[in-house]
């Protein structure tokens, strides 16, 4: 059968990465953005690389957005498969001057937008008896490096509510997968907000140096739905940092204290 599948924030990045993936496939995909222009582009491309492609403006921070979309998918589909909730920011700066603003923002899009689209396309699934999440989190959220409190905060979040769900809708046939990815070369520094100088061109220098693209995610995302794995976790050595802290926490933190001190060095803070 062909696939039907939903993909916020995915006119760029990671999301237009895992929208060509399966458009390859012949999939019906269509991509929610806040970028119609790109959107457009991204369609196109969908359609040139043999799928199905379809772009809606799509606001996050709007759960009648996200209901629209899966009424219209239904009607136009007759259901969706696959539900990628990947749209995101980024913001980085200490517990003192990162503003209630910023992690009011921050939380809506994260955390409250995966929120939404989760629920949004729930009822759906259930009638169908089947359906997939994939909610994009971040090693951010599993390995807590200084200076990135919100945005650590709100991957953890998307952790959270991604283990929850995988225990809470399974009986229904709704499988979750959750995304936690670290550096590889993507936009998310363009919407960064910070008050240290120069964060973005770290930021993306990092992601620069990253052996991983976009391309070897979105292949991780495909491979874990259709084997019906929770974790992705694509980056081999922060995957190995990941279970030492199951099993051995205080080597892992021993080791994360001279870590921090690198990235904060590398962020402009205080070390």
């Amino acid at each position: 059968m062909t696939q039907r599948v939903f993909i916020t924030g995915g006119a760029s990045g990671l999301g237009r990465a895992i929208a060509l993936r399966y458009a390859k496939e012949g999939a019906k995909v269509c991509i929610g953005d806040i970028n119609p222009d790109q959107g457009v582009l991204v369609e196109q491309e969908l359609n040139n690389a043999g799928g199905e492609g379809y772009f809606v403006e799509c606001d996050v921070r709007r759960l009648t957005d996200l209901e629209q979309i899966c009424d219209e998918l239904t009607n136009k589909w007759g259901g969706v498969d696959v539900v990628v909730n990947n749209a995101g920011v980024a913001s980085a700066g200490s517990i003192e001057d990162t503003t209630m603003a910023d992690w009011e923002w921050i939380m809506d899009i994260n955390v409250l937008g995966v929120v939404r689209g989760c629920k949004a396309f729930t009822p759906q699934f259930k009638k169908q008896g089947a359906g997939a999440f994939v909610n994009v989190a971040s090693m951010a959220g599993l390995m807590l490096a200084p200076l990135m409190n919100s945005y650590n905060v709100s991957k953890a979040g998307v952790i959270a509510l991604s283990e929850t769900l995988s225990q809470e809708l399974r009986y229904s046939g709704i499988h979750v997968s959750c995304v936690c990815p670290a550096f590889f070369q993507t936009n998310l520094a363009s919407t960064m907000r910070s008050e240290i100088p120069g964060v973005q061109q770290n930021i993306n220098k990092l992601m620069k140096r990253s052996d991983i693209t976009a391309e070897d995610v979105a292949d991780d995302v495909f491979r874990a739905v259709k084997n019906g794995d929770f974790w992705v976790l694509p980056h081999a050595r922060e995957r190995r940092m990941w279970v030492l802290k199951r099993h051995a926490p205080k080597a892992f933190d021993w080791l994360m204290q001279k870590e921090s001190k690198r990235w904060m060095k590398k962020m402009g803070g205080a070390a």
